[in-house]
C-alpha cells in the first residue's frame, strides 16, 4: 500500500502502561476504491487512483468525493474496483500526513507575522499597522514579497515520520501520534 485517503475524526489520548500520557489524532479510513491502474506500457509510470467518500447522487464522471493517484512499485499489482485498506499498515511504523489545514481567513500584519505594532500610549494613531511599505519614485512601487495584510491558513502542510499509535481494523480507524492538520471532517492523506 503506497497510500489511503481518510477523514479527520479529532484529537484524544493513550494512556500507556508505564504512565505515560500520548496526545493522538484518529483518523477514519474507510476501504479506499481503486478507480484506475495506470501502467508503465500505457501511461509511463505505475500507480493508482484511490476514491474516497462515495456521492449520494453519483454521475458517469464523479462517483466520489475525493479522488488522489499513487504511484505504486511496478511488482504490485492492482485492479479497478478493489478495496485499499489499513492492512499492510503496522503499529509503530512512520507515515507522511498531508492536509489543508484550518483557514483563519483575512488577517493583519500582528495576528500574521507577529509584528510589533506602534505605540500604545494616546495620539498614536499607529497601532496595529503595518508602518511603510513602499519607496520613494524609484522604483515606485511595493517590492514583491512584502509583508502585508492577507488571507492566513488554508495552505496544504506535509508532515513527515509520523508514528501510527494504534489502528483499529473493525472500524477502520488509524490513531497518529500528535496533531494533524486541518478541522474535524476534513481529508487526510497518509501515505508512505
Amino acid at each position: 500500500m503506497s497510500g489511503i485517503l481518510g477523514k479527520k475524526i479529532g484529537m484524544t489520548r493513550l494512556f500507556q502502561d508505564d504512565g505515560r500520557v500520548i496526545p493522538i489524532t484518529v483518523v477514519h479510513c474507510e476501504p479506499n476504491e481503486v478507480t484506475q491502474v495506470k501502467t508503465v506500457e500505457k501511461d509511463g509510470y505505475p500507480a493508482i487512483v484511490l476514491g474516497f467518500a462515495k456521492l449520494k447522487k453519483p454521475t458517469k464522471t464523479k462517483k466520489f468525493r475525493h479522488v488522489k493517484e499513487f504511484r505504486i512499485k511496478e511488482d504490485e499489482t492492482y485492479a479497478k474496483g478493489d478495496s485499499v485498506t489499513l492492512e499492510k499498515l503496522q503499529e509503530g511504523e512512520t507515515v507522511k500526513v498531508t492536509a489543508i489545514s484550518k483557514g483563519k481567513g483575512f488577517q493583519g500584519v500582528v495576528r500574521k507575522y507577529h509584528f510589533h505594532g506602534g505605540p500604545e500610549s494616546h495620539g498614536s494613531h499607529h497601532h496595529r499597522e503595518p508602518g511603510s511599505v513602499g519607496t520613494r519614485a524609484k522604483p515606485g512601487r511595493v517590492h514583491k514579497g512584502k509583508k502585508l495584510p492577507s488571507r492566513m491558513g488554508t495552505l496544504q502542510i506535509t508532515l513527515k515520520k509520523v508514528e501510527v499509535a494504534m489502528l483499529d481494523m473493525e472500524k477502520n480507524l488509524i490513531a497518529l501520534k500528535g496533531a494533524v492538520p486541518g478541522p474535524n471532517g476534513g481529508l487526510v492523506i497518509i501515505s508512505k
